[in-house]
């Protein structure tokens, strides 16, 4: 009896080491398939090809007036409306009064001047044609064209310097002057528009009194708008060499095009690009509306040998190439972008490219791409 338990204990030794063999045997061949399974990667390639392309970009930007300025006066006064009532988005026409200052106490005085010096030249008219026969029409016409309710005519040119020392000892020369001085003062009283444009704001209504320098209104001008745009860096280059650009509307309607008319001297820190502000000539029957957005078509870019990459195959204008199965960083030029791709040359046909910017993984010990179309 005990001789068998010792026998059977010693089968049972051998098949415990047995399976313990075989047990270790897999776990062996297990951690080297892991461990092979972490030395080699498979990664998505492109194969280069290299094209002659002619590129077209997008950009978006808002229509805004070339020039705003602020309706104020030199003289203070009670204010007055034109001949329209003007509010915010009302529109006026090159040289219509917008506004006036009451200025009936100065067009009293004016027309009195102007009334003295038609009784000064009438007092020495007789005096002229005695002395300067040849020039009494002349002087006479003059008197004839003063009218209170207008600007003074030209003054009649003094053809001898003995004419001119009559007028000027007699006080018209003066008068005149003191005249017209006082008209220059009198186009003070009405704000005239300096262009076709429309009302942004308005800060004071008609019957207030103002002083000088008071805002009034902000006007914005029509006839000359334009829109900023930001560009890249990478193509910042092109688009000064080749500016003309073709603006769309929101359901992609050609509404007008434009050209460079100044560039930004720094960049736009929330777009990291550069503010490049373009004139804007509408089509025939379209027109501008300010604050709108607009796409801006830039077909600027040179026609050169390119190719189409994934946004996500560079950093930085770099790129990563599979060659004998390793990875190797190269530098490349961006001409321009659409979507989620990238134009950029400096890359071979035939060159596998990395889909997937990836730092190399020092464990990994062999690449091996698969090809994407």
């Amino acid at each position: 009896m005990k001789k068998s338990q010792i026998i059977l204990f010693a089968v049972s030794l051998i098949l415990t080491g047995i399976i313990y063999v075989i047990v270790i045997g897999n776990k062996k061949t297990e951690s080297k398939e892991v461990k092979g399974e972490e030395t080699v990667k498979y990664i998505p390639v492109q194969i280069i090809k290299n094209e002659s392309r002619s590129l077209k970009t997008n950009s978006y930007g808002q229509i805004t007036p070339y020039t705003e300025l602020d309706i104020a006066f030199e003289i203070q006064g009670k204010l007055e409306k034109g001949p329209q009532n003007l509010k915010p988005g009302s529109k006026f026409g090159f040289n219509d009064l917008l506004y006036k200052v009451d200025s009936e106490e100065m067009f009293f005085t004016l027309s009195a001047r102007k009334a003295q010096l038609s009784n000064l030249l009438i007092n020495i008219l007789a005096d002229i044609e005695l002395d300067y026969p040849e020039e009494f029409e002349k002087w006479n016409s003059f008197v004839e064209e003063i009218n209170p309710l207008s600007f003074l005519p030209e003054f009649p040119e003094m053809k001898s310097e003995k004419e001119k020392m009559f007028f000027t000892s007699r006080g018209v020369l003066a008068e005149y002057l003191n005249i017209k001085g006082i008209e220059a003062r009198m186009s003070k009283y009405l704000f005239l528009a300096p262009f076709n444009g429309y009302v942004v704001d308005v800060y004071a209504e008609p019957g207030s009194i103002i002083n000088p320098g008071g805002r009034i209104a902000r006007v914005a001008n029509l006839d000359n708008m334009e829109v900023k745009l930001p560009v890249s860096l990478e193509v910042y280059d092109k688009f000064k060499e080749k500016g003309d650009v073709r603006f769309l509307n929101a359901d992609n309607e050609s509404i007008g095009t434009g050209s460079i008319i100044r560039t930004a001297n720094t960049i736009n820190q929330s777009t990291q690009s550069i503010d490049v502000y373009y004139s804007i000539t509408p089509e025939k029957g379209i027109s501008l509306l300010s604050n709108q957005y607009v796409t801006a078509e830039i077909d600027n870019m040179i026609s050169e040998s390119m190719c189409v990459v994934p946004s996500i195959a560079v950093k930085k204008s770099q790129v990563y190439l599979l060659k004998n199965e390793q990875l190797y960083k190269k530098s490349i030029s961006i001409i321009g972008s659409k979507q989620d791709s990238l134009f950029i040359n400096g890359l071979n046909d035939q060159d596998t490219l990395l889909l997937e910017f990836n730092k190399p993984n020092e464990k990994i010990k062999k690449y091996i791409g698969i090809e994407r179309q």
